[in-house]
């Protein structure tokens, strides 16, 4: 568990799939990388919102493992401008609406490290980026790639999505590739959480 949360790390390691989604300022970013620490040693991020040395920095700190047991896939340093090439463990993106080259770049590492027999963890931040460049049906086609290539090994999904940036049939359509649907929110200057999965009701919200 998570501090008292009702999010079960045994859950986590069985290819479970999760949507983190909230308000902005509602801590899904970080609950992203706390999910994936406590249930990964090695980790694949899809990043469009921040380069990819602010996003292995955030894993490393909450899984504790090496920098180069993470991959990111960079959706955002070629857009900014920077001059970047891909390396072992980086992998640019022209812009977050290629989800076409977005996918070659994930398989790419996908393969790689499938190798390994350590536990790896898959990190999309966030489908809210996507959806402003690309129809919900194109990101649900991409986002249910990427969790059924997750799930083939094992391995554990968490995204985020902005629940205020989207209407609610948007919502719906990006909520069905997951297994589990984790609702953010601030209340009374705390930080809480609730899990929703479709086998059983919601949970009460929690703090984490």
């Amino acid at each position: 568990m998570l501090g008292d949360s009702p999010v079960s790390v045994d859950d986590l390691r069985s290819g479970q799939s999760l949507l983190v989604a909230g308000p902005p300022m509602t801590g899904k970013y970080q609950l992203l990388f706390q999910l994936l620490g406590a249930a990964a040693d090695r980790g694949i991020v899809v990043t469009t919102g921040d380069p990819a040395e602010d996003v292995r920095r955030e894993f490393v700190a909450a899984a504790g493992c090496d920098p180069e047991d993470v991959a990111v896939i960079d959706c955002v340093s070629k857009q900014r401008g920077a001059d970047v090439t891909d390396d072992d463990v980086t992998r640019y993106v022209s812009s977050p609406k290629n989800v076409t080259e977005i996918g070659m770049k994930f398989t790419d590492v996908f393969e790689r490290f499938r190798e390994y027999d350590d536990q790896v963890g898959v990190g999309l931040h966030s489908l809210s980026e996507l959806l402003v460049y690309l129809d919900p049906e194109d990101v649900y086609k991409f986002t249910r790639v990427l969790t059924t290539q997750a799930k083939s090994e094992g391995w554990i999904t968490v995204a985020t999505i902005g629940s205020t940036m989207h209407d609610e049939q948007t919502l719906h359509t990006m909520y069905e590739p997951f297994d589990t649907v984790i609702d953010t929110r601030e209340h009374e200057g705390q930080r809480q959480l609730r899990v929703r999965d479709g086998r059983q009701p919601a949970s009460q919200w929690s703090d984490f």
